[in-house]
């Protein structure tokens, strides 16, 4: 069971996520008040977070919290309120959402991700150092002017597509899934940015010392560089090509040699920033693994003074990152953005990465609890009993009350365990096309230029 300052410390995160000391500090800085009326910033971002937790996930579905007066410690005491006469029309919630800085979402983000880190494992068990999965992603976002603009959308041979593209990356920590605050910018476009300089700057936001790991995208010399400067270990996956390029020849499996990897001329054509003779001293391993009936080599560069078995099993944890962009894009609804303007696009990403950090604490904190890996529960099954256990604990009327409900919520989640599959999968895992049935709906001409019809 939680330790009562822990239920007193939920309290506070699920229901005054917005700090006062916190929304002192934000006042100042851009001269702006906590909002007016019933929609203060910490209403809407409470709002905005249960609306991704929900399943329908509308602002309609949010606000039923108001009118049910969830949570009564973060609304004002107004006669609106007493009266239980807030209105069902979601225009005012979505003028608020509007209006609230992006700063406020940012902080609340930094502040609940750094509450969370210091309640849960951050280490995992094979390693003394955190471990910090990297990949990246693409979201798609609503069609307008600035989005458009901002975010140009893909082009090919038959022309360019209808939706803005943002390019996204996100590092998870391997022991307790939670999410760092990502980087993103336009796919597409003059001003479009990779995957590896926007890993760069996520660099930024780890603990000291934390271990960056990533697959053959982040196996470049631009990323492991930046890494050194910054004191970050690596391990990461290289192509056969760069990897034969850096080995200075072919290697065969279960070999682990010393290397010095110097800059190409390539890497200094696309990073002209590079010192004259950059260069990062490390490892080369080459492990065999076989998938079915195929053998695979794995070439991966580390700078981690570990057993290359720890490494190459530091490693194998990488796939979770996959399971996590699935939850944060199906389970939490982010592959598509309806946000019309860029700062609302912020504003959304940001409070979904701490919806889905409020997740992965409710897995951790169970976890914790029975004694099983925070990875061996099921993320989707986990948010529903959130999403569940929500309004019964914004309508709790003392800490007492909360903290039982909460323990019954850990204790809820705690069961989510994951199958463990005995036997491989009786079918193949394959994409299966989409055949379009009905042909494109064709767009009416204006009404000026109709013809009238008797």
């Amino acid at each position: 069971m939680a330790s009562p300052a822990l239920s007193v410390e939920l309290l506070c995160l699920f229901e005054r996520l917005l700090p006062p000391a916190l929304l002192a500090d934000l006042t100042p800085e851009r001269g702006v008040g906590s909002g007016k009326g019933i929609f203060s910033f910490a209403v809407v971002i409470w709002l905005m977070i249960v609306q991704r937790l929900h399943t329908k996930g509308t602002l309609s579905s949010a606000l039923q919290q108001l009118l049910q007066i969830r949570p009564g410690s973060l609304l004002p005491d107004c006669k609106r309120v007493r009266d239980g006469n807030i209105s069902s029309h979601p225009g005012g919630y979505c003028q608020a959402r509007q209006n609230m800085p992006t700063l406020v979402a940012r902080k609340v983000c930094d502040h609940i991700l750094a509450q969370l880190q210091a309640e849960l494992p951050v280490c995992p068990g094979n390693c003394s150092r955190p471990v910090f999965l990297l990949d990246g992603s693409s979201l798609e976002l609503a069609r307008t002017e600035e989005l458009a603009a901002a975010y140009p959308p893909a082009e090919n041979q038959h022309g360019a597509a209808h939706w803005p593209i943002l390019r996204i990356a996100v590092m998870h920590n391997l022991a307790n899934g939670l999410a760092l605050r990502p980087s993103w910018g336009p796919m597409s476009g003059p001003d479009a940015v990779s995957e590896q300089a926007l890993a760069e700057t996520l660099m930024d936001r780890l603990p000291p010392g934390a271990v960056i790991v990533g697959d053959r995208n982040f196996g470049v010399f631009s990323v492991v560089h930046a890494a050194r400067q910054k004191g970050f270990p690596v391990v990461l996956r290289l192509t056969k090509e760069r990897f034969q390029k850096v080995w200075n020849g072919t290697a065969n499996a279960a070999q682990d040699r010393a290397v010095e990897w110097l800059a190409s001329r390539s890497d200094r054509i696309r990073h002209p920033d590079l010192p004259a003779q950059a260069s990062v001293s490390g490892r080369m391993l080459v492990a065999q693994m076989q998938s079915g009936s195929t053998t695979e080599f794995l070439y991966l560069f580390s700078t981690l003074d570990l057993p290359a078995e720890q490494i190459l099993e530091i490693y194998r944890c990488r796939w979770n990152i996959e399971t996590d962009l699935r939850s944060l894009k199906a389970t939490i609804r982010l592959h598509h953005i309806p946000a019309k303007t860029s700062a609302m696009v912020e504003k959304e990403i940001l409070i979904a990465i701490t919806a889905y950090n409020m997740v992965r604490a409710v897995m951790g904190w169970a976890a914790q609890q029975t004694g099983i890996s925070p990875r061996s529960l099921s993320f989707s099954h986990v948010q529903d009993v959130v999403e569940a256990a929500l309004p019964v604990l914004a309508a709790a009327e003392s800490p007492e009350q909360y903290a039982f409900h909460f323990h019954r919520m850990l204790d809820y989640a705690a069961r989510c365990k994951l199958p463990n599959r005995s036997h491989r999968r009786a079918f193949p895992r394959t994409i299966w096309g989409h055949h379009q049935s009905f042909p494109k709906r064709k767009t009416s001409p204006p009404r000026s230029s109709r013809e009238k019809t008797i």
